[in-house]
């Protein structure tokens, strides 16, 4: 009887280890297990990637990215692209660390790691079993962004980019990009020569990256499309309207007594002309004044509630380059910071200067002029599904900001009319698209940035849309045939 007590005491001691340890057990497999797998220190990690089923990106029924057995034990799968350039600015690419686009932003989905994954097999989580990734449903396009890639592709040998949004949605049915990069060259099957791959893409020379898509990574000078965001500023600040009588004449620079040139200084752009035809003929001069009489403070602010000056979150982990309208620089040389002059002022009111946009942002620009003011956030991805298509996710349109009113924006639509109908852009009558044309001069022996910004179709218009492409000409010729086609695509769905 004297030993009873003493066995009962370590018998119950023993019990509560056991259930403190099963306890540690639970909580390390189950609360803390995607912490410890994703830790940076967990090498684990990069070889068990290779050898789990990673989810499909699909978008319109077609699937752009699939895993496929390599035959091998390691890498038992390999990553599959469909028309790599056409669609890696949206799916980027994946080999066990990716770092571009929906591949990377959507990485845990895919790779089956995610938690609203895991709660619902934790019992496989539990014994190790890997479960299967989700599929990624794209907004996407197809159709039009093939048409957008072999347009820009065979419009320059440099850089060009093309964007286009649904104005109520905010999803982005084109997001091309020239040059490009086929993400089967990097995927796992390639090994060594993949990786080698990689480095030689990021480590290519000069301007043209192929690794940086051209729609919404990289900033370029907006030229006259830019004044789309001058014009409803001056309009909403300084009364004016469509109608109102506006300044064509010469302007002087104030400070190097430089004249700032119209294309033509005849004409409506030779004195004085109603707003809505100095904007159809890009009249250098009027929204030069504008940009003096507004100052480089309020229209950077103005600028801002576009969404210049801000990292706009597409996907989670995938935002678009800041565009910019600089108030001051940071001198290269000495680290000091420059203010924008008068001078650098007036040319900013014409996107040139230090101002720099995205396609995809100059798309949201002409979005809030197609939808009564408003810009809807933009988004590449619309749903994903678990392997027992089960939703996981479903995206929900959401308002981005209101940077005009609805009267202001009817009657910048009309402006954008007059471009096609009378001013820069008459060769696209008939294409069913209103906009603006901008040609951005980028430097000595630099070619010029082409672009043509707008919507469609001209009544109810449901697209917005931003072109860019580098070569010699104007946007008229250089971007507004390319945004033509795409738009022709888009309507036909």
């Amino acid at each position: 009887m004297n030993m009873d007590k003493p066995l009962r005491r370590v018998a119950i001691f023993g019990l509560l280890l056991f259930f403190g340890l099963m306890a540690q057990v639970n909580y390390v497999q189950g609360s803390e297990a995607q912490s410890l797998r994703d830790d940076k220190r967990n090498t684990r990690q990069f070889a068990d990637v290779f050898n789990a089923y990673r989810g499909q990106i699909t978008a319109d029924g077609v699937v752009l990215a699939q895993s496929k057995e390599t035959g091998k034990d390691n890498p038992k799968y390999g990553r599959d692209y469909t028309d790599g350039p056409i669609f890696s600015p949206v799916t980027g690419f994946w080999n066990g660390s990716p770092s571009r686009g929906v591949e990377f932003a959507y990485n845990s989905l895919l790779g089956g790691r995610d938690k609203r994954i895991t709660r619902k097999h934790w019992f496989d989580y539990l014994i190790g079993k890997q479960a299967e990734g989700a599929d990624v449903e794209l907004a996407l396009n197809t159709d039009a962004q093939r048409v957008a890639y072999n347009k820009l592709k065979a419009t320059t040998s440099r850089r060009a980019g093309a964007a286009v949004i649904d104005i109520k949605t905010g999803a982005v049915k084109v997001l091309a990009s020239f040059p490009s990069y086929d993400p089967n060259e990097v995927a796992p099957q390639k090994g060594e020569a993949g990786g080698k791959r990689l480095e030689q893409l990021d480590k290519q020379p000069g301007v043209i990256k192929p690794l940086i898509d051209n729609a919404m990574s990289q900033t370029f000078p907006p030229g006259s499309s830019f004044k789309t965001v001058v014009a409803a500023t001056a309009m909403e600040q300084m009364g004016l309207s469509e109608q109102s009588t506006v300044d064509t004449s010469q302007l002087v620079l104030p400070e190097s007594g430089k004249p700032l040139p119209n294309d033509s200084d005849s004409g409506p752009c030779g004195g004085q002309a109603p707003l809505k035809l100095a904007f159809a003929e890009s009249c250098n001069t009027t929204f030069g004044r504008f940009a003096l009489q507004l100052g480089i403070q309020k229209l950077h602010d103005a600028a801002k509630n576009f969404g210049f000056g801000e990292t706009i979150d597409v996907e989670p982990n995938l935002g678009a380059a800041k565009s910019d309208v600089p108030v001051s620089i940071r001198d290269p040389k000495t680290g000091q910071q420059i203010n924008t002059g008068k001078d650098g002022t007036a040319r900013s009111g014409i996107g040139q200067e230090n101002v720099r946009a995205t396609p995809l942002q100059m798309a949201m620009v002409a979005s809030a002029v197609a939808n009564n003011g408003k810009i809807m956030n933009p988004y590449l991805v619309q749903k994903v599904r678990a392997k027992d298509q089960s939703s996981l996710y479903d995206a929900k349109p959401k308002m981005y900001s209101q940077p005009m009113k609805a009267d202001t924006a009817d009657q910048i639509k009309d402006m954008m009319k007059a471009v096609v109908a009378e001013g820069t852009a008459k060769n696209l009558q008939g294409q069913n698209i209103a906009g603006k044309t901008g040609t951005a001069e980028q430097g000595p022996g630099i070619p010029n940035a082409r672009w043509f910004v707008g919507y469609g179709p001209i009544e109810n218009p449901r697209y917005a849309f931003a072109v860019v492409t580098e070569g010699q000409g104007f946007g008229a010729t250089g971007a507004g045939p390319i945004a033509a086609d795409i738009m022709q695509a888009v309507l036909k769905k």
